[in-house]
């Protein structure tokens, strides 16, 4: 009867096995949530330190707008990065607040890497541009507020530098 038992197992285990690797690969979709505009002072250079060079920017304000959501983009906040001129790559961490038009207070810490891709001529020839800048908010909305389901998700955004503010298109995974 074990020995049985034992093929029994063998036999789902080997169709269970073929069943994952003959899948097909589907790519999430993603759904645009909104774009931040968000506003900085000029970069605080702290200097060398034991991570990299790092540099800090204060975030003075902005606006946010989206098809569930929009508001402002409270001042107090702040990016702070650390740039490595070898790598020629730049850590980044933005934690600020958002506050939405029904008065609701949701943090947003936002996680990325900016990366100069000439350096790397496989990166290069992928077509990458300039440079590579992406990021992966996190956020955190009162579970009693209709953002909850911000809570509940994974985002990823494209931060695009403009002439008086950088512009944050974020998408969730879906």
């Amino acid at each position: 009867m074990n020995r049985v038992i034992r093929y029994i197992i063998i036999f789902f285990l080997t169709i269970s096995y073929h069943n994952f690797f003959a899948q097909e690969f589907v790519a999430p979709k993603l759904e645009f949530i909104c774009e931040l505009k968000v506003t900085i002072a000029p970069a605080k250079n702290l200097g060398i330190t034991a991570r990299g060079e790092r540099i800090i920017l204060p975030i003075t304000g902005g606006t946010f707008k989206g098809p569930k959501m929009k508001g402002v983009v409270l001042s107090g906040g702040a990016d702070y990065q650390y740039f490595n001129k070898e790598l020629g790559r730049t850590e980044l961490e933005a934690i600020y607040t958002i506050k939405t038009e029904d008065d609701v207070l949701i943090h947003v810490r936002n996680i990325g890497v900016i990366y100069n891709p000439k350096q790397d001529q496989v990166s290069s020839d992928a077509g990458l541009g300039e440079f590579y800048f992406r990021a992966a908010p996190k956020f955190e909305a009162p579970v009693d507020s209709r953002y909850n389901w911000l809570n509940n998700a994974i985002f990823i955004c494209k931060p695009v530098p403009k002439n008086n503010y950088i512009s944050i298109q974020v998408w969730r995974v879906m």
